[in-house]
């Protein structure tokens, strides 16, 4: 090799948008079950809250129906990623949008936090009496469409999406237990107050599972390392050839995509014995969860300033 032969190489396998993501329509087949049951399960919620008087029935219906709202944007982001984007336009097809549509689930939470807090302040001031048995019903049928939902997503590792809409559906079955429980002993003990104080509850469950969305797709927008930089790089010093690994970075187009692009400068001398070195160092890259890699390669002896940014990056 010259002094200044290089060679940017891309892992083959996943060039283009061969991104290996076949479970991506079974995704958005899962999140638009999960939105067709949870529009139906806050449809029932809803006229059972206004016609029975509870407003933790009514919270755990607005969850529901954000819930729903959410997984019908994450369902519309993943149909979108997975058929549209192809070509040279977007560098990593329309993958972008499920982070920005967890990040809009997060968001669109917190308000239906606030409705319910204030709605519990109003019962909190002037209770009122609730139908328990039909409350039971039909916050008995509010826990199964939960209970189903679950069932739908679980399976294989999941997206951030459906992650999101796993995350959203625990706590959804935990506020229908908590309407339940609440509903029992309020008719048990005759305290009213203790509706407005369980959707109070269910309000802070809500606001978790929004940090939690946010967090997650936030990470992903301002590129947090999602692999340990410095455990790869001790790795790929390991590698037969590698005498020096700079500017190592790694970061998600989704959750499911992971991208790293390294410096890596070797003593062979041999064009094949470089290709060699390459191969192993996109072999090890994958093993640390990289789905799509950019390696240069230059002679040990280069001078590393020419190769890094300004920023020593």
């Amino acid at each position: 090799m010259s002094d200044h032969e290089s060679g940017h190489t891309h892992d083959r396998s996943h060039d283009g948008h061969s991104h290996g993501h076949g479970g991506s329509s079974t995704s958005s087949r899962k999140l638009a079950a999960v939105s067709v049951i949870n529009l139906l399960g806050f449809l029932a919620e809803l006229a059972g809250g206004l016609l029975f008087g509870s407003v933790a029935l009514l919270s755990d219906a607005f969850h529901m129906l954000f819930d729903a709202l959410a997984y019908v944007m994450a369902f519309a982001a993943a149909y979108v990623a997975d058929r549209y984007g192809e070509g040279d336009r977007w560098s990593y097809g329309l993958h972008r949008l499920e982070p920005m549509a967890a990040f809009l689930n997060g968001v669109l939470l917190l308000p239906m936090v606030g409705y319910i807090l204030w709605e519990s302040y109003q019962r909190f001031l002037n209770p009122i009496e609730i139908g328990t048995i039909p409350t039971l019903v039909i916050a008995f049928g509010g826990l199964l469409v939960n209970v189903g939902s679950v069932y739908v997503l679980q399976g294989d590792e999941m997206s951030l999406n459906e992650k999101g809409a796993f995350y959203h559906l625990l706590g959804d079955a935990g506020g229908s237990v908590a309407v339940i429980v609440s509903t029992v002993a309020i008719e048990v003990t005759g305290l009213r107050i203790i509706d407005p104080v369980v959707a109070g509850l269910i309000a802070v469950v809500i606001t978790w599972s929004a940090v939690k969305v946010l967090r997650g797709s936030g990470a992903i927008f301002l590129h947090r390392t999602p692999v340990d930089a410095d455990e790869i790089r001790t790795h790929l010093l390991g590698i037969e050839g590698v005498e020096w690994v700079d500017d190592l970075h790694a970061w998600q187009i989704c959750s499911q995509i992971t991208v790293a692009t390294a410096h890596v400068e070797t003593d062979v001398e041999t064009i094949a014995e470089a290709g060699a070195v390459t191969q192993r160092v996109h072999e090890e890259l994958t093993h640390h969860g990289v789905d799509h890699a950019t390696v240069e390669l230059c002679p040990a002896h280069d001078d590393r300033s020419t190769h890094l940014t300004d920023h020593s990056h």
